[in-house]
């Protein structure tokens, strides 16, 4: 299918004949964008220059290759060009060390002429380029949240001079860092700098466009008298293919029977045949959610080009495979005369340059929209060229046990959903209620390093009061304050001052210590002391409720959060769903729009034969189970109850369920209570819709598995409530759902 996406910005103007945003440039940027050819800025470039000349905070938003970097470097150079300066004068800070090596050579394009020095900072550059910078300090400098940590540590003293000329502050992927214990962490970074300074410092973020750029201005610059200046790129005139390929999969069961019909093709075979088809000749991305299906789908690729006697033009690139391996395939996808794919995760999904890529596809239901998003950027940026997109989903062929949420094929018309949102130019909005405590735990011991000692009510007043921590109060911090001391991170002298404890010197001497954040931590799965593997969890889990793993369905005995153990036993609870999620999050707009989606009669144009076929189906299951009248379903002795809202509603459901004596479990798009009648559900949803939900903090104190960020270990109960209840639960969405399932139940 074909259709219209945002443009990337290009919908230009001519430059003015005197007084445009063009004229205002500095002549020797005037020169430099003369001698690359240009007839025009683009649009974002010209909207960029008079705000950016001005000092204002500015959110530059539009798709990969708009044109972002230039449209802030061009009036930032106009600025400091010429300048005979102490210090240095422009802070990126970038989210990878890859990005960073891209933009210093399209940096150091720009400013060779201009005399203006670039300078990258991270792991991999040298010590004696870094002395260098420090020596000499001015021009540019491009380091990741991790490197500026460290210079508040190591280098706290000095900063004062290296950064006495800052004239600006860029922050490129702004997107990435909302709503991430890493993006707490830069802004905590960048208002300690300001305090350090005394003066205010104009930010600039690059961001990709997001459902609500407002938020992303709040990230920018959370405080002061004026909200950031948005330019975002226009909309209109981009084409875009799309594809939704369905398949179905037989299961394991039915691939050892000997008969006719088991001659069919595995969904997972039948995929790399599409892809091995449609992709060898050209560049491409291939996301695969997991590195398990990564690796497998690398294989099948490796495999098909083997059989074939051909070059092998598939490769992996996830964040478990050495730095060598990724760099190779980076590299390769670079190399235009070679045609390469690359199998990945989310590695791939940020702006790192690896050329033109023809097209993206995505295997199984992508994490979010805003995730579409990003790595559709990725194609179709020649000019004239198209961005395509193709996405791969699976599902199961019905059987007389197939469960209900398979029935009405949630797998597809979650895909559909995030498409048809797409389409419309909505993606998930960032949330600012998490109190990213974890991190706050980091900035109190890198302040204390950096300054050796502090009074906590000026540390509050920097990082809560007047900081990116505005949602802890001074009673939290001190509760935070007292459980860091008894776990020996600092200690407080006779006259109230904080200083580094033992514990807290042998963390933050730790080269480990800059990263605020922690890979997911896979739970140990136990049954009769035999292990069956390792799980992310990133759903509350209590005793009593189930879980899914390897195919079946297992009853929680115990949780061990310290040792990251589940111990179950086998439920004999029906089926398990072929889908249970995406990976990520899921926004109440999402399961909104897939019903929306069971609700209506038309047929996506996007879809191909057996996706629409898949479609149909589940459409008609939807209403033959009677869902589209009710939003319970009775199976067996148990029921179903689908809310068709996000996680954190769903999250709150069950915990609620499980503090009044129900067995229950997220179950695909659906909540499964155990030994439950529709009339008992009913009666109980309607006294706790009279009584009130339980308060988040009280209903995260169930979950067992709370501790799942770098610093939790350090944190005592209340304090793990708090954070988790702030990250994982809606209890006002949960009460307003249950008054929405009442009306329909009674």
């Amino acid at each position: 299918m074909t259709m219209n996406l945002p443009r990337s910005g290009s919908e230009l103007g001519q430059y003015p004949d005197g007084g445009g945003a063009f004229e205002q440039l500095h002549p020797s940027v005037q020169r430099w964008v003369y001698s690359r050819g240009w007839s025009k800025l683009r649009d974002i470039q010209e909207q960029a220059v008079v705000p950016i000349l001005a000092g204002e905070d500015v959110v530059i938003a539009a798709p990969t290759a708009a044109g972002k970097t230039e449209a802030a470097y061009l009036p930032i150079c106009s600025s400091i060009v010429g300048e005979e300066t102490t210090g240095l004068n422009v802070l990126h800070v970038s989210p990878l060390k890859a990005l960073i090596n891209d933009q210093y050579q399209r940096l150091e394009d720009l400013c060779a002429d201009l005399e203006v020095p670039v300078h990258k900072w991270h792991g991999d550059v040298a010590q004696s380029k870094k002395q260098s910078v420090v020596r000499e300090p001015a021009g540019i400098l491009l380091i990741t949240p991790e490197s500026l940590e460290a210079m508040f540590v190591v280098r706290g003293q000095q900063l004062p001079r290296l950064f006495a000329s800052l004239r600006y502050v860029v922050v490129d992927e702004l997107h990435v860092f909302l709503d991430t214990e890493r993006g707490q962490q830069l802004q905590s970074l960048l208002h300690r700098l300001e305090l350090l300074l005394r003066r205010h410092v104009p930010r600039i973020g690059l961001s990709a466009t997001l459902g609500d750029m407002q938020l992303a201005a709040k990230y920018l610059r959370p405080t002061g008298k004026h909200a950031p200046r948005l330019i975002v790129g226009a909309r209109g005139g981009k084409e875009l293919r799309l594809a939704i390929r369905g398949y179905k999969d037989t299961g394991p069961a039915a691939a050892n029977k000997d008969d006719s019909d088991n001659h069919r093709v595995p969904a997972s075979h039948a995929i790399a045949d599409c892809l091995f088809e449609k992709l060898r000749g050209t560049n491409n991305l291939i996301f695969a959610n997991s590195r398990s299906n990564v690796e497998l789908y690398a294989d099948l690729l490796r495999e098909m080009c083997e059989q074939r006697r051909v070059p092998n033009e598939f490769g992996a690139h996830h964040g478990n495979l050495s730095k060598e391996i990724r760099e190779e395939t980076e590299e390769r996808l670079k190399r235009s005369e070679l045609p390469f794919s690359a199998v990945c995760t989310n590695t791939l999904e940020l702006g790192i340059d690896i050329g033109n890529v023809e097209s993206i596809a995505q295997i199984g239901s992508p994490p979010s929209v805003a995730s579409i998003r990003q790595r559709l950027g990725r194609s179709g940026r020649g000019e004239g060229k198209p961005a395509i997109l193709r996405l791969f989903v699976t599902e199961r062929e019905r059987n007389p046990r197939t469960p209900p949420q398979d029935l009405i094929r949630a797998h597809l018309v979650q895909c559909i959903a995030m498409v048809n949102l797409l389409l419309r130019h909505w993606c998930e909005p960032s949330s600012d209620q998490a109190l990213h405590l974890s991190t706050l735990v980091q900035q109190v011991l890198s302040i204390l390093a950096q300054l050796s000692a502090a009074h906590p009510q000026p540390l509050w007043e920097a990082l809560c009061r007047t900081g990116p921590f505005e949602h802890v109060d001074q009673r939290t911090f001190a509760r935070l304050l007292k459980s860091m001391g008894t776990n020996d991170l600092i200690s407080q002298d006779a006259s109230g001052m904080l200083m580094l404890g033992a514990e807290g010197e042998r963390i933050v001497n730790h080269y480990g210590f800059y990263s605020a954040f922690v890979s997911a931590e896979e739970y140990r799965i136990v049954t009769s002391g035999k292990t069956l593997g390792t799980l992310p969890v990133d759903y509350p889990v209590t005793e009593g409720m189930y879980i899914i793993f390897a195919g079946q369905r297992w009853l929680v005995l115990a949780v061990d959060g310290h040792s990251k153990v589940i111990e179950v036993t086998p439920a004999a609870t029906g089926n398990v769903p072929l889908f249970s999620g995406s990976g990520g999050m899921i926004h109440d707009q999402v399961r909104q729009e897939m019903l929306a989606i069971y609700q209506a009669e038309d047929v996506p144009a996007f879809l191909d034969s057996t996706a629409r076929s898949l479609l149909s189906e589940g459409r008609q299951s939807f209403r033959q189970l009677g869902l589209n009248a009710s939003p319970t379903l009775q199976m067996g002795n148990d029921m179903l109850l689908f809310c068709w809202m996000g996680d954190r509603v769903l999250n709150t459901l069950c915990l609620q369920l499980a503090n009044s004596g129900f067995k229950s479990a997220r179950d695909g798009v659906a909540i499964l209570v155990e030994n439950c009648t529709q009339a008992a559900l009913t009666e109980h949803l309607r006294v706790l819709h009279a009584a009130g939900l339980m308060e988040g903090t009280e209903l995260a104190a169930l979950a067992k598995n709370k501790d799942s960020e770098k610093y939790h270990w350090c944190l005592d109960e209340e304090l793990l409530c708090l954070d988790y209840a702030s990250t994982y639960l809606d209890p006002v969405g949960a009460a307003t759902t249950i008054a929405s399932l009442l009306m329909r139940m009674e």
